[in-house]
């Protein structure tokens, strides 16, 4: 088996030369908590929510390994502000597996929107997305999400690689527990370049052009038969104009 390589962190200061070049970077955790002008141990506060969350009845493989939360913003001059909840919706050509359909799920608690921690990170990513695009308007998806390996693998992309019809993605890794898998895959959209590296410190961060790269991980499984492992991440999308879909 071919090690997976570590990631390719990207020093602060070519963050935004290298998203413009290459459509992607990767931030270690301290960079994180540079960025959003706090401490790993705030983020950290955010961690206990992960085991919270709700199993998502959606899937269509029948499976049961997925529990997630998901809240809506609006991003003006910088400011996210909560949106009415709303349902999660992607177009067929972004989503074959489960596109074309309102999906309701539970909202992010909000004992984690009032952490400190959470207004800061949505800010200072937004800042970025509107370094690389002039937008005065966000409309920004957040989802929690927990793939286990109670149903012996975890599918943390079931539709495999994909865009996801947003303008820009960034993907939190928030912890693994014993599990192996879960490789990160980021392809060029036109071209034949690829990078494949397992995220493994908590807050370490993925941040993708949408319309310039495609990206999957890969499955999960436990270390210890009979033991169910766990792998945690946040996934923020931004698009301009709009949320996908409208709400049914």
């Amino acid at each position: 088996m071919v090690p997976t390589p570590p990631p390719p962190y990207t020093p602060p200061a070519a963050l935004l030369s290298q998203l413009r070049g290459r459509g992607y970077a990767v931030l270690a955790p301290e960079a994180v908590a540079a960025l959003c002008g706090c401490g790993l141990d705030a983020l950290q506060a955010l961690r206990p929510s992960w085991g919270d969350l709700v199993v998502d009845r959606y899937l269509k493989d029948g499976g049961s390994y997925r529990r997630r939360r998901h809240a809506c913003f609006v991003v003006e001059a910088g400011v996210p502000v909560l949106a009415p909840h709303r349902a999660h919706w992607q177009s067929l050509e972004y989503n074959a597996l489960h596109g074309g359909m309102h999906r309701w799920f539970e909202p992010i608690a909000a004992e984690v929107l009032a952490q400190p921690a959470w207004p800061r990170l949505l800010a200072a990513l937004t800042g970025l997305c509107s370094q690389l695009r002039d937008e005065c308007t966000w409309y920004l998806e957040a989802h929690q999400f927990r793939i286990d390996t109670s149903d012996g693998i975890g599918r943390p992309t079931p539709e495999g690689a994909h865009r996801d019809g947003v303008d820009f993605v960034a993907v939190l890794l928030v912890g693994r527990d014993g599990i192996k898998g879960g490789e990160t895959r980021v392809f060029e959209a036109i071209g034949s370049a690829g990078l494949r590296f397992t995220l493994d410190a908590p807050w370490s961060l993925l941040l993708l052009d949408d319309a310039r790269v495609i990206h999957e991980s890969t499955p999960i499984q436990p270390l210890d038969d009979g033991v169910v492992g766990h792998r945690d991440t946040l996934v923020l999308t931004w698009r301009a104009g709009g949320f996908q879909g409208e709400a049914a």
